[in-house]
């Protein structure tokens, strides 16, 4: 019913930028809360950062100032913008996404299968 699908992800070098998407497709009714998380090489997956609906964001606290998230829900899109990536960044990035469904549904967590973000030192 619904699809996350990442894009954006790639080798850069420290202190460089990537922009990642996440496109929405198929059958449901509105995307709620959306987020970014990520899997560090052998460890486990934590938040990255939130972002509701009418816009209001929540990020891990030490990725403050270099990482934005946003959304354009017209296009069922989110996206998260990195800056000053640090090596410790390399990492999968999944996406996350609360979706209603239909409009008598509650929310049903999705998730993406995530994008490679490599940083070089």
């Amino acid at each position: 019913q619904v699809q996350l699908v990442e894009s954006g992800g790639g080798l850069v070098q420290d202190g460089g930028s990537l922009r990642l998407s996440c496109a929405a497709s198929g059958r449901f009714f509105r995307l709620n809360d959306m987020g970014w998380y990520r899997q560090p090489p052998g460890k486990q997956r934590d938040l990255v950062a939130t972002i509701g609906r009418s816009g209001s964001t929540n990020y891990a606290d030490p990725l403050k100032g270099r990482f934005t998230i946003s959304r354009d829900n017209a296009k069922n899109t989110v996206y998260l913008q990195m800056n000053s990536l640090k090596p410790e960044d390399t990492a999968v990035y999944y996406c996350n996404a609360r979706v209603a469904v239909t409009p008598m549904s509650t929310s049903t967590s999705f998730w993406g299968q995530g994008t490679q973000v490599t940083v070089s030192s």
